[in-house]
């Protein structure tokens, strides 16, 4: 059907090549159409347009303009439509000047005929666009407007442009937009597709708020990204918000349900209004490093795991592994991931990553070339309730993981890494550095492995943002360990994104072996009593929130750090810092490793914190100071499920 259809276009687009040149030769006759029966050159004349097609045939042949769709067409169709019919006419003035110099064809004949084909493919075009759309033709001539819900548009004329256009063609067709909203002053008063350019960013909320505009209702899209260039504060979010607007988004193709069209639009989240900016990577080394390659992630399920995976599938990978020991999770990545489309097969693998028998198995079948190692446990105040749960996950875990790359030959194993686990004061921290610690004992092969090493993730299963949130829901009050408590804070994407470049950098130095370390320049910490007040600014509605203080938790710091004593920081790529140690790098190897699984499946919690934090220490080369573990474990059954960090 499809061939069939491409072969109509193109017997379609050669018509009109035929009909344009004998117009053009029209055109410059002074004679009755009886000339086309009664003289003798009107075969010649005939012969010349059947000549012309067939060249025009071959230009088609070579650009291939009719494989583009006509219902979709754009500027870019015109220019290559425009270059085909010049080609077309080029090449016939050449060859009909060497066969017999055309003497009796004018030479206006030519341009006219070029002229005129790209009038009528352009044409056809547009009365295709226009059978799909009437309201092209005839809606902005008579003031109709579709019913739909009112939408503005925020951003740049570009986007907004690029947008209607797809809005045209059907996307998001339960929307109606109204007006759109520009940094640029000088675009106000201007129409983009029918759609007036109302005012500028800074009048946004004033005019959306005003008794005019809110009989309109509607819903505001925001184009931009990151949101926070376009100046707005979380009180002027709030304000929308507060008058019942909602807040969208164009959906990315990993974003959209099962039936969604590409484009459709979502609602935005709390956290996508904070002000910290993400940080966008270079792309194009990842794509080299991931396309058509196999690859396994494990802990796929959860917050970061499961974005590795979207991505990439993004960058084109052949295969993807999701391991995850969650039944649930595991389901909803991989249904999400078949919803989104895309060539590469997949495997959904339920396996705990401390079975090392089975985390074998799964790399030997799936024979993976790079390894994403996200499996852990993260949360501070339950891994401190749980250490033997901890250390199973996090040091045994990754010393299976790793031991079953190196055997089956894997390229490239990474491991997501996190600030607990500098200068650690807490069990989570200290297994996350033991488990850096020990890939040193497997980097003497073949296979290279790097650690990735960021702060906290907003949005992410656990953290502050989604406690915040429910809390305020329920009319607060906000709960907080201490006023001076302050996190780095980044956005998942970027958080992957940091953990796919700084892959790509170790691939690309296949010559250096070891272990290597990177971190990303994250700015400035935020402290998390300003991040509680933008996220009543933005959610409560003029409701009035209180915040609680109540003490730091054992192990808990009032800051954190991303680089530790003993390491030096050195900037690689603009945006990734490489670490590495001073002197030589304290690494930790099987019997280590095999004492903690000792000691924590037989439940023996007092040698096993001792143990943890010798190992720390000679790591680290220096002290862990910590409360005395009795009074540290009886401290946090008493806080066990209050919120905050």
């Amino acid at each position: 059907m499809l061939a069939l259809l491409r072969a109509a276009k193109v017997a379609i687009h050669l018509a009109l090549v035929f009909i344009a040149f004998i117009a053009a030769y029209e055109v410059r006759r002074d004679m009755p159409w009886a000339w086309w029966t009664s003289s003798h050159l009107a075969r010649a004349v005939l012969t010349w347009g059947l000549f012309y097609t067939l060249i025009a045939a071959v230009v088609e042949g070579v650009m291939r303009t009719e494989r583009s769709s006509w219902r979709f067409a754009s500027t870019r169709e015109v220019f290559r439509l425009a270059l085909s019919a010049a080609i077309t006419a080029a090449a016939f003035i050449v060859l009909i000047f060497l066969t017999n110099r055309a003497i009796v064809l004018p030479r206006s004949t030519l341009v006219l005929s070029a002229g005129f084909s790209l009038f009528f493919m352009v044409s056809v075009r547009m009365i295709w666009r226009v059978r799909w759309d009437p309201s092209l033709a005839f809606g902005e001539l008579f003031g109709a407007k579709p019913a739909g819900i009112p939408l503005t548009l925020v951003g740049d004329i570009g986007h907004a442009e690029s947008y209607l256009r797809g809005w045209r063609a059907g996307v998001a067709p339960e929307y109606q937009p109204v007006g759109i909203v520009t940094p640029d002053a000088r675009a106000v008063g201007q129409t983009i597709h029918g759609v007036p350019v109302s005012s500028v960013v800074d009048d946004l909320v004033r005019r959306l708020t005003s008794g005019s505009a809110k009989a309109e209702g509607g819903s505001v899209l925001f184009l931009a990204d990151p949101i926070a260039g376009l100046g707005l504060t979380t009180a002027d979010i709030g304000r929308l918000r507060a008058e019942g607007y909602r807040l969208l988004r164009q959906a990315s193709a990993v974003e959209l349900k099962s039936g969604a069209a590409q484009g459709a639009l979502r609602e935005m989240k709390l956290e996508e209004f904070l002000p910290r900016p993400p940080l966008n990577l270079e792309s194009g080394s990842l794509a080299a490093l991931v396309a058509g390659r196999r690859v396994l992630v494990t802990g796929a399920g959860g917050s970061i795991g499961s974005e590795v995976a979207r991505q990439l599938i993004r960058f084109g990978c052949a295969h993807i592994a999701l391991l995850d020991h969650s039944e649930f999770a595991l389901f909803e990545i991989d249904r999400e991931l078949a919803n989104a489309g895309g060539e590469a097969s997949r495997s959904a693998i339920l396996c705990n990553v401390r079975d090392e028998t089975r985390v074998r198995e799964v790399f030997a079948a799936e024979r993976p070339e790079l390894v994403f190692h996200a499996a852990a446990l993260k949360h501070v105040t339950l891994v401190e309730i749980n250490p033997a749960e901890g250390v199973l996950t996090n040091v045994l875990g990754t010393w299976n993981v790793a031991a079953a790359a190196r055997e089956a030959g894997v390229a490239h194993m990474v491991m997501i890494s996190t600030d607990k686990a500098v200068d650690p004061t807490n069990m989570m921290g200290s297994t996350k550095r033991l488990a850096e610690a020990l890939l040193h004992a497997h980097a003497d092969g073949e296979t290279r492995f790097s650690v990735v090493r960021f702060g906290n993730v907003l949005g992410s299963a656990g953290s502050v943002v989604p406690i915040f949130r429910d809390q305020i829901e329920r009319g607060g009050p906000i709960t907080i360990t201490d006023p001076d408590v302050e996190r780095f804070f980044m956005t998942i994407p970027e958080a992957v994104q940091l953990v796919l470049q700084a892959t790509a950098l170790r691939a690309r130095d296949s010559g250096r072996s070891g272990l290597r370390k990177f971190i990303l320049e994250m700015g400035q910490p935020v402290k998390i009593v300003d991040l509680a007040r933008q996220m009543i600014e933005l959610s409560s509605a003029g409701q009035t929130i209180d915040i609680e203080f109540i003490g730091l938790r054992p192990g808990e710091k009032l800051t954190e750090a991303l680089v530790d004593d003993g390491e030096r920081a050195t900037p690689c790529v603009p945006g990734i810092t490489e670490i590495e140690a001073e002197g030589s790098d304290g690494g930790i190897g099987a019997d280590e490793v095999a004492f903690l699984t000792k000691a924590a499946r037989a439940g023996e919690t007092e040698a096993l914190w001792a143990r943890v934090q010798a190992l720390v220490r000679s790591v680290r080369r220096s002290s862990v100071t910590r409360l005395p573990v009795p009074a540290a474990r009886a401290a946090l059954a008493r806080s066990a499920g209050e919120a905050g960090r």
